[in-house]
């Protein structure tokens, strides 16, 4: 368990975003980093994806489409991360697992050792290990970018995306961008995380979402 304390997130100092709101607030403050990294923070075991093919695939339980169609995401997740590294800006992610996986998480954990492969900064926590940061509930969902700006992404109870709030107070900005940090570095990367713990698991059932 780590000692490391996640900080207070006053909802007060931060401005809610509708979600048409927040992608295009989130696009353009993205599109302006230049040689900073970015940090993100995944906390829920089930979201309902929308506009993801792949994510479909798995609602029917067609689990093979679903790998497939992760699959063709290669080349662009390759032109993304290249785009990163002109900008001289890279993206960082955690991902809080917990045992057994959901199957949207096993989903997404094939996706997220992709984007490793490709170049991507992934890396896993287990749920235990960030006990003492939720006595009170559970992690929010975050991104930092290029310590400027920091969303809590908002999701409806059956985690269907719902805008975001954004704080762009230095301080808290900070102070969350380290936490992220430190959780990076006690994290393990999510391919040999995927080795392990993924790769032999059978197609999940659907109905268990």
């Amino acid at each position: 368990m780590l000692d490391l304390r996640a900080p207070t997130l006053p909802p007060e100092l931060g401005e809610r975003l509708v979600r048409d709101v927040y992608r295009r607030d989130f696009r353009e403050r993205f599109a302006a980093i230049r040689n900073r990294d970015s940090w993100k923070l995944e906390r829920r075991q089930h979201f309902e994806e929308q506009g993801s093919a792949s994510r479909d695939a798995l609602s029917r339980g067609d689990w093979d489409e679903a790998l497939r169609l992760i699959e063709e995401q290669r080349e662009d997740l390759l032109a993304s991360v290249r785009e990163d590294e002109r900008r001289g800006s890279r993206f960082h992610r955690v991902r809080v697992v917990e045992k057994p996986l959901t199957p949207y998480l096993q989903w997404e954990l094939h996706s997220l050792r992709q984007r490793a492969e490709c170049g991507g900064r992934v890396r896993t926590i287990s749920a235990e290990a960030v006990a003492a940061s939720e006595g009170d509930g559970l992690l929010p969902e975050l991104v930092v970018l290029g310590g400027q700006t920091l969303y809590e992404i908002v999701y409806t109870e059956s985690g269907v995306p719902n805008g975001a709030v954004r704080y762009i107070d230095s301080e808290i900005v900070g102070r969350w961008e380290s936490y992220i940090k430190e959780l990076y570095g006690a994290g393990e990367d999510v391919e040999s995380y995927f080795a392990r713990e993924v790769a032999h698991l059978p197609p999940p059932t659907t109905n268990a979402e």
